[in-house]
């Protein structure tokens, strides 16, 4: 017997993160041409401080040096610099932000692909707003995460690491100093960084609830017109609105409190680089040139800081929505293939359950306790009973849209699960008891049994099925 119907077992080991990163191999080129983008912006933003501080040393030390070739000169390069930022810029923006799309895509054709490889017992639990939730806003949200992350975190590695280099060999102890605010920075942030990830997940699972709502609500609007309901329709939705909108603004405060305490360490860093800076050009250890280079290299620092405090909030979606697509993912389906499956091949159609037990689920009773009968090829067999009896659950079975706990199930002494589930369906005709449309024409719904992949071709007696069926 199974242990557990409707869930499949969880993956352990990787986190999300690891688990994603192969998405990036098909586009390693473009990330790696979107890095290297990165990284020249990256130097740009280095090497305006790198000139002020070259023309005010001349300046204070030997102003004869400073002509106006050499301001023309160095004003031209710089110029040029900020031309090839703004390309490498255009890249980032344009083809980055393709590459996530691509990715997006990637992962939403696995997700459904995955969809729809799952038991009936996961959909008769899952609600297909919470499901629709997931493959459209969760993975919108990874678009941005996986063009951003590596990038905004490649470019603030760059420049942190580069400025303590260059800020170094202006004065050492002012940078030690400096680099010390940063420490206990990172560890408030932290602390925040986990209530709003937290935040972001409730959210996501409340939109999912409020979504299927009001797919409740909508696609039943007739029973409720006719109940007069609208009322209470109306209630219920005003409370999952509610619900939402307070973890939501629960979530925004988590984000004040991170941003407030950013915007405190950062004046906090200004104000040591002023007051330790000053103190130091009045003892002579840095010189005035030095000083004005090293508050540029210092907001340069700080502005790398503040876009990853401001990407925080697209991180924690994007990682919100990662853990979410492989919660999906992780769902194994209950009823797959034999490794030696064999196809139905021609039948007669006899049909034999020989001592059947089943439950939907380990709370529910069981609807079958060892039944057998059996139906011969060309018998038509009606099955009579009250609501509840078992007749849709037996219809159910044969098809192997639940799996039995107990004994089996023969078509032509042949084992279902012996066979192929695309072969053990493609022999069964099911008039369903609740008949649903597909979206499209009147002709595609008639003709859906006999439809083919748009990628393969229907064959001539592909063609003259769908046609007798039309018929």
């Amino acid at each position: 017997m199974l242990v557990n119907k409707m869930k499949g077992k969880r993956k352990e080991g990787k986190s999300p993160l690891r688990r994603f990163l192969p998405y990036y191999k098909k586009y390693r080129t473009t990330m790696v041409k979107d890095l290297l983008c990165a990284a020249l912006t990256t130097l740009c933003e280095i090497m305006l401080p790198l000139v002020v501080r070259e023309i005010t040393s001349r300046l204070s030390t030997d102003p004869l040096s400073l002509t106006v070739g050499f301001v023309v000169t160095v004003g031209g390069a710089y110029l040029a610099m900020r031309l090839i930022d703004g390309l490498a810029y255009f890249y980032m923006a344009n083809v980055g932000h393709v590459m996530g799309t691509k990715i997006e895509t990637d992962m939403r054709k696995d997700l459904f692909s995955h969809l729809q490889k799952l038991h009936m017992g996961y959909y008769d639990n899952a609600k297909v707003g919470t499901l629709m939730s997931r493959i459209t806003g969760d993975l919108f949200d990874v678009t941005e995460f996986a063009h951003h992350c590596p990038e905004e975190f490649f470019i603030a590695g760059i420049k942190i690491l580069a400025a303590f280099v260059i800020l170094c060999t202006f004065n050492v102890p002012l940078t030690l100093l400096v680099f010390l605010v940063i420490p206990p920075m990172i560890i408030a942030l932290t602390l925040f960084n986990r209530k709003i990830k937290k935040g972001f997940r409730q959210q996501r699972v409340e939109i999912g609830e409020l979504n299927s709502q009001v797919e409740d609500s909508l696609l039943g609007i007739r029973v409720v017109k006719s109940f007069a309901n609208e009322d209470v329709e109306q209630s219920k939705f005003d409370e999952g609105n509610r619900r939402f909108f307070k973890i939501k603004a629960k979530n925004y405060k988590y984000m004040g409190l991170y941003q407030a305490t950013t915007r405190f360490f950062e004046g906090f860093m200004y104000i040591v680089v002023v007051v330790a800076g000053t103190l130091f050009m009045m003892k002579g250890f840095i010189s005035s040139s030095d000083f004005v280079a090293y508050l540029l290299f210092v907001s340069t620092l700080l502005t790398s800081v503040r876009r990853i405090v401001e990407f925080a909030e697209q991180f924690q979606r994007g990682m919100t929505g990662i853990e979410r697509f492989y919660e999906i993912l992780d769902t194994k389906p209950l009823i797959t293939d034999k490794e030696n499956a064999v196809d139905l091949g021609d039948i007669k159609g006899e049909i034999q359950f020989k001592n059947v037990t089943f439950r939907y689920s380990e709370e529910n009773e069981d609807v079958l306790i060892d039944m057998s009968f059996k139906i011969k090829s060309g018998e038509k067999v009606a099955l009579v009973g009250p609501s509840g009896g078992g007749k849709t659950t037996i219809c159910s079975l044969i098809p192997r849209f639940y799996e039995v706990d107990e004994g089996e199930i023969l078509i032509d002494n042949k084992s279902i699960k012996d066979v192929t589930l695309k072969s053990l369906r493609d022999k069964i005709g099911i008039v369903q008891q609740d008949v649903y449309l597909f979206s499209g024409s009147v002709k595609s719904n008639i003709a859906y049994g006999s439809l083919m992949p748009p990628t393969r071709k229907f064959s001539k007696r592909q063609k003259w099925q769908v046609l007798t069926t039309l018929l």
